[in-house]
């Protein structure tokens, strides 16, 4: 980079990254973006949410011109934004939604009544990011791109999923007129602590001042949890409201008997409780900021919402045999699998799981073992993730039945070749996003597919 003393800025061109403008980078290309974004780091974390802050205050955003929606837990996160984006949209409202990860683009992350931006908006973003803050992180990157997006585009709401965390998560840094948890479970102990209680107590540091009329409202969460977030509500000043599985807290729709769960988008029993959360979520921002809502649109809202990855039904097709596709990549999450597998009365032809090397394996293992029975489990080496746990270490752990698969293809291709009773029967594909977005690279097609797993699901 030289020193232009004319100007008294720096400037280099770099037809891979960009053009540097003094400190900040103008990108003429989406694949420049992409490349930037590499750079940076997927996996580089720098705690502290001044960078936020700043990167706020330069963009004008310190205080949205929309409200928003802030959904912190463990699981269900991005299920639960879906629902409420969905409800939103269904309802006439313009929608932005934020979630993470991707599979296949960060374009994945940013969507507007459900589509992603086009590359040259995402361009433009970009650009404007970096100039008002050229020190962000890769998350933080994405998170002021989002709400950068939502106010050039006038959204009427923003929906927008956390990160790992909750205290230092960059979305902690826009300002929220509603907090929603998710369960809150084990997972990430390396970085948030060992404990339930350790790990709530990170995610309730989202909890923050709020304007009058906010509300933190949560889903079904162990007892520690719940204390624990009861105790920071309480410390900010903002009211609580723990959501009952089968009751609505507002009372603008009733919901309550079990006979009138409506038809969900998304499958599996535990999706009864995230959408009950975004339910209630929507209720509370019909009733403070006199929206309208209708049944009609309240049972299209749920019915369209679709999230790949989540309990998603890939038919069978060239080659390959049906598969259910499920990001359960921690015990919570596989027990959730195991119950939707249970309810639907599906038995997997085969089970292919893999995992990042620094999760609880010693709790998820087990749960691998029910899932698959007396099915053979292959274990493939997630590729070009610095994370990634050795599918042979991974077989040799979970014993007879596994098989150790160099590459998810060749899994795929052992899978297929398996005899089952069924030809039916499908073959689950669980574990790690990063496992999952090999698919989805495999067969990009499948990405906005997102099919219930089974039609007794639908209800």
């Amino acid at each position: 980079m030289r020193s232009d003393p004319g100007c008294g800025i720096t400037a280099s061109s770099d037809p891979i990254r960009g053009v540097e403008q003094g400190e900040f980078m103008i990108f003429h290309s989406f694949e420049q973006v992409q490349n930037h974004l590499d750079h940076l780091g997927l996996f580089h974390m720098d705690f502290g949410l001044d960078r936020m802050r700043r990167a706020l205050r330069a963009l004008a955003l310190s205080e949205t011109p929309y409200p928003v929606v802030h959904i912190v837990g463990t699981n269900g996160k991005g299920s639960t934004s879906t629902f409420l984006a969905s409800l939103a949209t269904a309802h006439g409202l313009k929608t932005g939604l934020y979630t993470s990860p991707h599979f296949l683009t960060p374009r994945e992350r940013i969507r507007i009544n459900g589509a992603m931006l086009s590359p040259k908006r995402w361009t433009a973003l970009a650009s404007r990011v970096h100039e008002a803050a050229p020190d962000l992180t890769y998350f933080e990157f994405l998170t002021a791109a989002g709400l950068l997006a939502f106010a050039e585009e006038h959204v009427d709401l923003a929906v927008l999923e956390a990160g790992l965390g909750g205290r230092y998560d960059a979305t902690t840094a826009a300002p929220a007129q509603l907090l929603c948890y998710t369960p809150i479970a084990m997972d990430h102990e390396n970085v948030l602590g060992h404990t339930i209680g350790a790990i709530a107590s990170d995610k309730a540091g989202a909890i923050r001042p709020m304007p009058n009329g906010s509300f933190v409202l949560t889903g079904p969460q162990p007892r520690e949890a719940l204390d624990c977030l009861a105790r920071a509500a309480e410390e900010s000043g903002v009211p609580f409201v723990a959501v009952e599985p089968r009751a609505l807290p507002f009372g603008l729709l009733e919901l309550s008997d079990p006979a009138s769960i409506p038809r969900l988008g998304l499958a599996g029993p535990h999706q009864i409780t995230n959408s009950r959360l975004a339910l209630a979520a929507w209720e509370f921002l019909c009733a403070e900021r006199g929206w309208r809502l209708t049944r009609e649109a309240t049972l299209k809202g749920l019915a369209d919402a679709r999230l790949a990855g989540r309990f998603q039904f890939i038919p069978a097709d060239a080659g390959l045999p049906p598969i259910i596709l499920d990001g359960a990549h921690n015990p919570h999450g596989l027990n959730a699998l195991a119950a939707a597998l249970e309810e639907a009365r599906i038995r997997p032809r085969a089970v292919i799981f893999s995992c990042l090397a620094d999760k609880n394996r010693q709790e998820m293992l087990p749960l691998i073992r029910r899932i698959a029975g007396n099915s053979p489990v292959f274990t493939p080496t997630i590729q070009d993730n610095e994370r990634a746990m050795s599918g042979e270490v991974l077989a040799e752990e979970l014993g007879s039945n596994a098989v150790p698969a160099q590459r998810l293809r060749l899994a795929l291709d052992a899978a297929a070749m398996t005899k089952p009773a069924d030809a039916e029967q499908p073959v689950v594909l669980c574990g790690s996003l990063y496992l999952l977005g090999e698919f989805f690279t495999l067969y990009p097609n499948r990405l906005e597919e997102s099919v219930p797993a089974s039609p007794q699901m639908d209800r």
